[in-house]
């Protein structure tokens, strides 16, 4: 009778567990199935055989948090909200964002460039450094 009574508490702290993991996604679930593995291997084995199972492993997205985003699968910035004054805020913020964002995407793409160039460049000094020290060599070994 004992043991029935511990297991909805144990049940209990599992589910809470699960659940922690599944807000912390499936990258915490793969270190520690993989942490399972190195501290005691039945215990990563039987993580491994667990995700496989509630198919966590093959899932789109999250477990909790998709509930809660109900039937619409469109991001909030897209909904309208029924004042037509917000909406043309939104709408101009958003715009002015994505064009700050294209600016510096811009912007990094010349940095990457510069960068490119530079070490380009940087390479090529010292090809020629080389050849004229191999040259340079050769003369001093000829005289």
């Amino acid at each position: 009778m004992t043991a029935t009574a511990t297991t909805p508490s144990a049940q209990g702290s599992l589910a809470r567990a699960e659940a922690w993991m599944d807000d912390k996604g499936k990258g915490a679930w793969i270190a520690a199935m993989v942490l399972g593995f190195i501290l005691f291997w039945p215990l990563g084995l039987a993580l491994l055989a667990y995700m496989i199972w509630s198919k966590n492993m093959f899932k789109n997205g999250c477990r909790t948090g998709c509930r809660t985003r109900g039937k619409s699968h469109r991001p909030q910035t897209l909904r309208p909200s029924g004042n037509s004054a917000f909406d043309a805020y939104k709408a101009d913020t958003l715009r002015r964002l994505e064009e700050e964002q294209e600016a510096f995407e811009g912007f990094l793409d010349r940095l990457r460039e510069a960068k490119d160039k530079a070490e380009f460049d940087q390479f090529m000094e010292d090809r020629a450094r080389r050849a004229r020290d191999r040259v340079m060599d050769a003369e001093t070994a000829e005289a």
